[in-house]
């Protein structure tokens, strides 16, 4: 997957096309005139044996013949001949591929392979990438690249657009030309059978020319990629999402279209707020979204003020804003006070501002530049219903003169709605042209405004600094394996409540005591070893629902009632199943339900993101998508948090505010011990603990299920997101004969990280940043500890002293999206130089680097950093001094010291 690639795909020099025709009914023709058209300045070179010339270019007769290598081909051929033209540009010596037809997957070839995976053979075999198939071509308006069959060029613009929909593509292009809203890039990935979304996301996140990417998603190839890319890029510039498919029926259509994957819209969701992604629902919201990005001003905050010349309007927008969680802002007395004085008497004042519906044209500027100047709004929508008093144009010149008064870091977001339409026309336009966003609902401009909101919620949860698990909850991985080896062992893949119950505990998962009886007589003995009330429950796999034959009974108080009980459930089964296989009678103390909610938690895996974990309300049927709140692993305490915060939110978890309430603390301690618990034990593909009984902050399983299945190949990889590497945790001793633990950094290391921060030296922090760095903020230490495993890494160096976890010194590693150059820097406690721990740690990171297979290592360091000089010389780097730049560069090549 390399980036080099990507750069060359989406700036090529030369290009090449494959089927160019004169036919303006062939997708030939159309991508011809498009290239013409589009101002490109390198070779643009038809291959066609039909034509001599084809839009008057030289034309050639076959890929062969060409007198240069093009950078990039665009087939417009049958779908039956693009494995052999794959072929033939691959021995030319092209890299990159723009396949237009569609149906690939669909037809098979001699050898009985599918079209599709010929193509994809030849491309890998000639290490070409492919744009598509089913792809409506590409638009890079910056070099005049016009590579696709739209019917309309894009304008140049900051926002990227990625979509799997070529409708969509041509939609958004219709929608964006008149309101002058241009791309930086514009994709269209089709069936994305090669190059994929976290790709193309990777290198728009590097690509200074793109402000904001949007995504228009039909189905995910690759899970970790794209979580990823997208978790590294939301970092850096918004990435909003358009996902097709939130229904069942949407799903399967999705699937017929492009042949991936759909899985859960739920998962969907989670996926992309866990990413720090945004998602819009439909096409409206989309162009609204569009709208916001293309004016490009980060929101500052939440409060909204609102202006207007009516009532009505203005309702529906507040409306809107409540029912999205949006926050109104309130004006001070001192601001009412001054408002009063420019309206007319008997005015109430509040926000929204009503500046009543015969107000002119001055009013609106005087009003909204004191709103301006009080500073006490994060942003400002201003309304306008059509009047009498003034053109719709006057409101609209006045609100740009005013705003053009204000300095642009200084001033708030700013959103317009002149409603109606004829008469409004031309306020809209004034409106664009001054790029200040304008929409034609209340609603429309409310949820561009909450969409921003929204985005900067999930930034702000991704910087969260989670606490720690408390020490005293156990985690007895060895135990949990022990258990899941023998059930494998035995075969068995299905562990009920009394055979799960040791896997739980081993995680503190606390599940009421169970005892398993082969018959009547021997349920009402063992009923003795609990204490009455007892209930008493069917174990039979081959009937789902129990009630159906009465195979639960609750309060049974003696041994008699337990025998007369169990005899009775096993002839009501045997008259309605009689070829069901009963396995046993389960026995469990009845749980006091008195002040206790019911809960459910469960582990399924979703065939697009891999294990998830679903918080509800405890019951038999649920629906995952409608009755439950939907995370990824692995979850910290923070991610845990707002897994309840959300499922109480949605209402898909009630606080029924019993004596002792929900205890959130509790309930989040226990989602993350399962998500410890499915990452330590990849054999376990599903929990069900159903239902949990919440009693305060005691938390008690009543029926638990467990399904398993053999070791995967790659463990590791079935998890969207990368878990905390345990397996890289090494316990070191010093030169002085104390013990550290190196290991990779965790997000709630954060407090120490700040503690080893402050402990540096002003010398320790010029050589390590090149310059005067002053005291790192939250952001900062929060972008430190909270990385992405499958992309950087950093070692830290722990040590417990006075019971707390003391950080002594971290390397940290950056690779790029090629895996092949890995930069280093390493910076260490004043107080513990001296005693080899600077040479640990970079023997830590040098072998993690082979162990990745990355090329070269290398950093940079000051030339007065003489003790990091003569390390890096004595663990093999070469090193080179950059006088001009002041600098040291460090080299290793990798791969040559591992061979040698």
């Amino acid at each position: 997957m390399s980036q080099k690639n990507i750069a060359q795909l989406l700036r090529p020099k030369s290009v090449a096309v494959i089927g160019a025709s004169n036919n303006p009914k062939r997708a030939g023709y159309i991508i011809m005139r498009n290239l013409l058209q589009g101002g490109f300045s390198g070779p643009i070179m038809p291959v066609s044996p039909k034509y001599e010339a084809v839009g008057g270019v030289l034309a050639y007769p076959s890929i062969d013949t060409l007198p240069t290598i093009p950078d990039l081909a665009i087939l417009c051929t049958s779908a039956r001949r693009v494995p052999e033209i794959i072929e033939q540009l691959g021995i030319k010596g092209t890299r990159s591929a723009i396949v237009l037809a569609a149906g690939l997957s669909n037809r098979m070839n001699v050898e009985g392979q599918t079209i599709k995976e010929a193509m994809l053979e030849s491309a890998r075999r000639h290490k070409v990438r492919i744009l598509g198939p089913n792809s409506l071509g590409m638009i890079i308006p910056a070099i005049g690249l016009n590579a696709s069959f739209s019917h309309t060029p894009a304008l140049p613009g900051k926002i990227a657009l990625i979509s799997q929909s070529a409708a969509i593509c041509t939609t958004i292009l219709d929608w964006a030309k008149p309101k002058g809203i241009g791309f930086s890039n514009f994709i269209s990935l089709g069936d994305a059978s090669d190059v994929d979304f976290g790709e193309l996301i990777d290198y728009l996140c590097r690509d200074t020319h793109t402000r904001a990417i949007l995504l228009c998603i039909d189905s995910i190839q690759n899970r970790r990629t794209f979580m990823s890319a997208a978790r590294a890029a939301s970092r850096n510039k918004p990435v909003l999402v358009f996902k097709a498919g939130r229904t069942l029926e949407g799903a399967i259509a999705t699937h017929l279209h492009t042949g991936g994957i759909s899985g859960s819209d739920a998962v969907y969701d989670a996926a992309i707020r866990r990413s720090g992604m945004l998602r819009v629902k439909d096409l409206h919201e989309l162009f609204a979204a569009v709208e916001t990005l293309a004016h490009d001003k980060p929101l500052k905050g939440e409060k909204l003020a609102i202006i207007t010349n009516g009532g009505g309007p203005a309702v529906m927008a507040i409306d809107t804003l409540i029912e999205r969680q949006g926050r109104l802002a309130e004006l001070s007395d001192e601001l009412k006070q001054k408002l009063q004085q420019l309206m007319p008497p008997g005015w109430v004042p509040g926000n929204p501002i009503d500046l009543l519906g015969d107000a002119p044209p001055k009013r609106y500027g005087d009003i909204l530049k004191l709103l301006l100047e009080s500073k006490e709004a994060d942003a400002i929508l201003v309304m306008h219903a059509p009047a009498a008093a003034a053109p719709a144009t006057d409101f609209a010149n006045t609100v740009i003169e005013t705003l053009s008064t204000c300095k642009p870091r200084q001033c708030p977001n700013i959103f317009t709605n002149w409603t109606g339409e004829e008469t409004v026309q031309e306020a809209r336009r004034l409106f664009a042209k001054a790029d200040i966003p304008t929409f034609r609902t209340p609603a429309g401009a409310v949820g561009a405004f909450m969409h921003m909101v929204e985005y900067r919620r999930n930034q702000k949860l991704l910087l969260e600094t989670p606490e720690s698990v408390p020490e005293n909850v156990i985690t007895d991985t060895e135990a949990a394996h022990a258990t899941i080896a023998t059930a494998l062992e035995q075969q068995n893949m299905q562990l009920e409540t009394y055979e799960a119950g040791p896997i739980l505990s081993a995680y503190g998962i606390q599940s009421i005591p169970t005892l398993i009886a082969e018959d009547p007589q021997q349920a009402a003995s063992l009923a003795k070893q609990l204490q009455f009330p007892v209930a008493l429950k069917l174990l039979c796999d081959e009937i789902r629902y129990k009630s159906e034959v009465g195979g639960v009974v609750l309060n049974l108080n003696s041994t008699s009632e337990v025998l007369t009980s169990a005899e009775a459930m096993l002839s009501r089964v045997a008259s309605a199943y009689p070829a069901a296989r009963v396995d046993g009678l389960v026995l469990q103390p009845m749980a006091q339900r008195a002040g206790a909610q019911e809960i459910r938690i469960a582990v399924q895996t979703d065939p697009v993101f891999g294990p998830v974990i679903l918080l509800g309300e405890g019951g038999s049927d649920w629906d995952v998508t409608r009755d439950a709140a939907v995370a990824l692993p692995p979850l910290n305490m923070a991610l845990a948090r707002y897994l309840v915060i959300q499922a109480l939110a949605d209402n898909k978890l009630k606080d029924r505010r019993f004596p002792e309430g929900l205890d959130r603390h509790s309930l989040g301690i226990l989602l993350t011990q399962v998500s410890h618990l499915i990452t330590d034990c990849p054999e376990i593909v599903e929990i069900d603990l159903n239902p949990a009984l919440v009693t305060g902050s005691e938390i008690v399983v009543l029926d638990a299920t467990i399904k398993l299945q053999p070791t995967p190949e790659n463990p590791a990889l079935r998890m969207a997101i990368r878990p905390y590497p345990k397996s890289l945790e090494e316990v070191r001793t010093l030169r002085d004969g104390s013990s550290v633990l190196l290991r990779p950094i965790r997000p709630e290391d954060e407090p120490s990280h700040k503690a080893f921060d402050l402990s540096l030296t002003r010398e320790d922090r010029y050589k390590r940043f090149f310059g005067e760095v002053g005291e790192m903020t939250h952001e900062d230490m929060a972008h430190l500890t909270q990385i992405d495993y499958d992309r950087e890494m950093a070692f830290i160096a722990t040590r417990k002293q006075s019971g707390v976890d003391t950080t002594l010194g971290v390397v940290r590693v950056h690779v790029d999206p090629d895996n092949t150059e890995a930069e280093f820097a390493v910076i260490l406690r004043p107080d513990t130089q001296g005693q080899g721990l600077g040479r640990m740690l970079m023997e830590k990171v040098i072998n993690y680097c082979r162990q990745q297979q990355i090329d070269e290592i290398m950093g940079y360091t000051m030339p007065e950093n003489r003790g990091m000089i003569e390390l890096s010389r004595k663990l093999g780097f070469k090193v080179k001094f950059m006088l001009e730049d002041g600098m040291v560069e460090m080299r290793m090549p990798l791969k040559e010291t591992s061979a040698d």
